[in-house]
């Protein structure tokens, strides 16, 4: 049970409308409250007793709520702040989030009980309590950011924006987890008990992401057999994940923009207008404020997606949390009885991996299956040929396979890739390594299996891409032409696969 009595609040803000109805508020709730109408005012404040709770206004007169936020921080570091925001400023009052406060409330205060709740929140909870909250539930969804402070902060950041009905922007190289940052918003947030659905834009053409998104009609095209609800419908009160935003098309960007700007789409052959509640959480591995400058992605639709960006760490950033993303890997496949040498941590830890937590997730699982009742101990004669024979300083020299659209139109790269040199080699290893876990005793878990058919389907595709591009000298057109894709999809295969270690 608190003190009321005991928890004093300080109120700084230029409106003396929103001073007296928050100070009156406060004081019935038997809290003492301070106010402060600028800068000048607040900095004699801070001198005082301490704060538990200090609601800040971003803009000021004489500063602004950034500076007096550093202030306070730096005088009172207990002290809980909420910072006070119109909701043009949202995306200040994000950034005064990441610099330390711990949320934000839009003025004019329309949702009493909201308000309550939320000032509640701040005196009764501990940050720490808070904190371990948002590590169980990273834990949960497989976000695991070990001891790399940047990783953690942006947790943080995460989990408080996460109640929020706002659109999130997360970017980061292919590999890094975006999509399970974005699982992690979702149950964090209070649509948590609704449909999470996630699509990749990159991966099917126009006319089948028009149709997937927004959903199509009986009779709308060739096709189309029976009506079919789109994501924007099905995840309504949801999340809806569009992944790899920045190969939708430029038809497609300007149908998510009115959907963004109205809540309103129609299916594909109709006329009626339908609502969606969905919240959108976007991500891609290109920049796009550098795709906007050269053209390719709308200005405005970033502007709507961008309300939060997210930026996930690459892994060779974050190299000292190799040891904790194994222990949680050899958790989840129930292998705890499983260590790695020295020399095989030595090498894992100097690898670069092009490919991130995707890529090393791939090696522990393959590690584990070819050790299962041989040892318990992996070597790094148990890691794949590219890790054994390489390391950062060589991979930072040579750039191996740092660019997949490089590596097929030049022989010399492809031809350092053993996956690329010989493929009915590869054909014949990858049917009797099948073959191997088929008539094993040993129980095989079902993901490895899935994983290596998505490794059949990622090889052969290459392969094949190759094949085309070399009978074209490097044409993409005319290579897209012979495998019956269109240029875009060939360029999305360049774009999503040149971090692959295959």
């Amino acid at each position: 049970m608190r003190d009321d009595s005991m928890t004093h609040v300080a109120i700084i803000d230029d409106e003396r409308e929103v001073c007296t109805f928050l100070e009156h508020f406060l004081t019935s709730k038997g809290f003492t409250v301070k106010v402060a109408y600028s800068g000048e005012q607040s900095d004699l404040l801070m001198d005082g007793p301490p704060f538990q709770l200090a609601m800040i206004d971003v803009k000021l007169p004489d500063t602004n709520g950034f500076a007096i936020l550093k202030k306070l921080k730096e005088k009172q570091p207990n002290c809980k702040v909420i910072i006070m925001t119109g909701f043009s400023t949202v995306k200040t009052a994000i950034e005064a989030i990441k610099l330390g406060a711990n949320d934000y409330i839009e003025k004019p205060f329309d949702d009493l009980d909201q308000l309550e709740a939320l000032i509640d929140e701040m005196i009764t909870h501990d940050a720490s309590i808070v904190q371990s909250e948002a590590n169980r539930l990273a834990g949960e969804v497989g976000f695991i950011t070990g001891q790399n402070e940047e990783m953690n902060h942006l947790l943080t950041i995460a989990y408080k924006i996460a109640k929020k009905n706002i659109n999130v922007l997360i970017q980061g190289e292919t590999g890094t987890g975006k999509e399970v940052l974005a699982k992690f918003i979702h149950q964090a947030s209070c649509r948590a008990d609704q449909t999470f659905i996630g699509v990749n834009c990159g991966a099917l053409s126009e006319s089948l992401l028009e149709s997937e998104l927004f959903g199509h009609e009986k009779g709308a095209f060739t096709g189309a057999t029976q009506l079919r609800k789109g994501l924007f419908e099905l995840a309504n009160s949801g999340t809806l994940f569009l992944d790899e935003i920045a190969e939708a098309s430029p038809a497609i960007q300007v149908k998510l923009l009115r959907v963004l700007e109205t809540r309103e789409f129609m299916r594909v052959g109709s006329e009626k207008v339908f609502r969606t509640n969905a919240r959108i959480v976007a991500a891609s591995h290109v920049n796009l404020d550098e795709a906007v400058r050269e053209k390719k992605f709308r200005q405005d639709l970033l502007y709507r997606l961008n309300v939060v960006k997210l930026e996930i760490l690459p892994l060779r950033k974050r190299i000292d949390d190799i040891s904790t993303l194994l222990s949680h890997f050899l958790e989840k496949y129930d292998a705890q009885h499983i260590t790695f040498t020295t020399e095989a941590m030595r090498l894992l830890e100097t690898y670069d991996w092009p490919g991130n937590i995707r890529e090393l997730v791939n090696v522990v699982t393959r590690a584990i299956t070819l050790s299962e009742g041989e040892t318990t101990q992996i070597t790094k004669d148990y890691l794949p040929c590219y890790i054994q024979n390489t390391n950062k300083k060589e991979y930072e020299e040579k750039e191996v396979k740092r660019s997949f659209s490089e590596s097929i139109i030049n022989h010399e790269k492809s031809r350092t890739n053993p996956y690329f040199s010989d493929l009915k080699k590869y054909l014949d290893n990858w049917n009797a390594e099948l073959l191997f876990y088929w008539q094993s005793d040993q129980a095989v878990p079902l993901e490895v299996i899935t994983e290596k058919i998505k490794e059949l389907e990622d090889v052969t595709g290459k392969a094949f891409i190759k094949k085309a591009l070399n009978s074209t000298l490097g044409n993409r057109k005319e290579a897209a032409d012979l495998l019956k894709i269109t240029p875009r999809q060939l360029r999305y295969l360049f774009k999503e696969k040149k971090h692959s270690p295959l």
